[in-house]
């Protein structure tokens, strides 16, 4: 034992810090992990909720494509094709061939002769050259009907704004609400369960230390009745025996405070871990050099309605019980008819609104979408059953959990009475040991009391302190359950 504490010993060498039992609690606040996964929580809660909202507003998007074709489209074979581009050719030739017949019929000779302008008329046309601009017309026909689409762009802008959707969007709101205020609950309850943790720890190290400053009294007591009863030995006044008996309790005494000791250094490096601090941090609490532990104020009663409002646990449970039912209501939205407004805008190259040409041109449209769903399996009406099945799970738990309540707060009133009867009971007994123990050392000073009873009336006072401060640490430990239990 002795070794432990000389390996602990060089802890009290390093950094002393002096902490009040708010500044632990601050400090554990600011460095727990799970309190800081649980204000994590709430912020991710509170994104989740906006994201709810963003659904009652419009939904704009834009998009863009271009597509490279290695071909076109040529609406006409090609047979089509050279018919067009010959055109002109075909048409010199007929025109030929048919002035040439009618030039050889004689009956139209006779008409030539007696109108020398028609057969003027008739030489200009037959030495008109037609072929070249009909060609090029057909060409020009044949042409338009390639259509370009090696390179094609096109670009659209969309809205979406919901009309009706059930409730979808309304439930989805309140659900995310209830969501984020049952992670600030669930937050709530966790800091409070890291005060409690910090609150025990702290009187707990309260406890050990006024303790130890007892065991170090008992051992000097002891030690100054170990150099009496020498002196006695001496004298004749006491024999071998009873200094034997007085080195037996102080090496008993000894050991008392080497544990007491260790203790001390292994609960302070566990509240250290609490508060986030280096565990070789050696704290100083501001109560642990006390006379006396300061004994906290009995709370007044409160009714069990106050007690529901006031625990996380409860509102915690009663928001997952709405929570259900919005999923309740979310259900049966998928069976009832959604309606959206949507507008868009089309832009594209090529484009046909004006002739086919190669040009940015588009147009806009508006409408109304209605959805309306017939079935599927019947499976939005057992999501709504399934949903109000745990809404009634949930509270069945919440009136479990009252009930588990009530009976704590209950518990801890008793042991809150219990406590403070013992306290009284303590301090008469501690009054009563003290004054045993300054007549008995008076008398075995005096040589008129035995040895034995002066180490009686010594023990009998060491164990009355060390009720009384277990009593007072009690008193401090059961109102921080007490203040856990009733939510305050």
């Amino acid at each position: 034992m002795m070794a432990a504490t000389l390996a602990l010993l060089p802890l009290l060498t390093q950094a002393r810090e002096v902490m009040t039992l708010q500044q632990c609690r601050d400090s554990a606040i600011a460095n727990n992990k799970n309190l800081k996964i649980a204000a994590q929580k709430v912020e991710i809660a509170g994104h989740d909720r906006k994201i709810a909202l963003a659904n009652y507003f419009p939904n704009i998007s834009a998009s863009a494509a271009y597509m490279y074709n290695s071909r076109n489209i040529d609406l006409l074979t090609s047979g089509q094709s050279e018919t067009l581009a010959n055109l002109g050719s075909s048409m010199q030739e007929a025109l030929q061939s048919g002035l040439g017949g009618l030039l050889s019929d004689p009956s139209f000779s006779q008409i030539l002769q007696k109108n020398p302008e028609l057969l003027q008329l008739l030489g200009n046309l037959s030495s008109a050259d037609i072929a070249g601009p009909v060609n090029a017309i057909g060409a020009e026909i044949d042409k338009a009907f390639e259509l370009d689409i090696k390179n094609m762009f096109v670009g659209a802008v969309s809205l979406q704004q919901p009309v009706f959707m059930g409730g979808k969007i309304v439930n989805a709101n309140k659900m995310a609400m209830l969501a984020e205020e049952l992670a600030q609950s669930q937050y709530d309850t966790r800091y409070r369960e890291v005060v409690s943790e910090v609150d025990n720890a702290y009187w707990q190290i309260v406890s050990i230390a006024n303790k130890r400053k007892l065991a170090q009294d008992y051992s000097g007591l002891l030690e100054m009745m170990l150099h009496d009863t020498d002196v006695m030995v001496a004298e004749g006044i006491a024999t071998q025996a009873d200094l034997l008996s007085v080195k037996v309790k102080a090496n008993e005494a000894g050991i008392l405070l080497t544990k007491a000791t260790n203790g001390l250094i292994l609960s302070k490096m566990l509240l250290c871990k609490l508060c986030g601090l280096p565990l070789d941090t050696y704290l100083e609490l501001a109560d642990e050099q006390l006379d006396r532990i300061p004994v906290p104020k009995m709370s007044p009663h409160i009714s069990d309605e106050e007690v529901y409002a006031a625990r996380p646990e409860i509102r915690s449970l009663d928001l997952a019980r709405q929570i259900c039912d919005r999923k309740a209501a979310l259900a049966r939205a998928d069976m009832m008819p959604h309606i959206a407004l949507t507008a868009n805008y089309l832009i594209t190259n090529p484009n046909v609104y004006c002739g086919y040409r190669n040009k940015f041109a588009g147009m806009f449209n508006v409408g109304v979408a209605v959805n309306i769903p017939i079935i599927h399996g019947c499976e939005a009406m057992q999501k709504v059953r399934k949903a109000k099945a745990e809404a009634v799970l949930t509270s069945y738990q919440l009136e479990d959990a009252k009930e588990m309540i009530s009976l704590q707060v209950a518990r801890l009133r008793q042991l809150e009475s219990e406590a403070f009867e013992k306290l009284e009971m303590a301090g008469s007994n501690l009054a009563s040991a003290e004054e045993n123990l300054r007549t008995a050392t008076v008398g075995y000073t005096e040589g008129v009391i035995p040895a034995n009873t002066l180490m009686a009336a010594q023990t009998a006072w060491m164990k009355a302190h060390s009720e009384y401060i277990d009593a007072g640490v009690e008193m401090q430990i059961n109102a921080v359950s007490l203040a856990l239990a009733e939510g305050r």
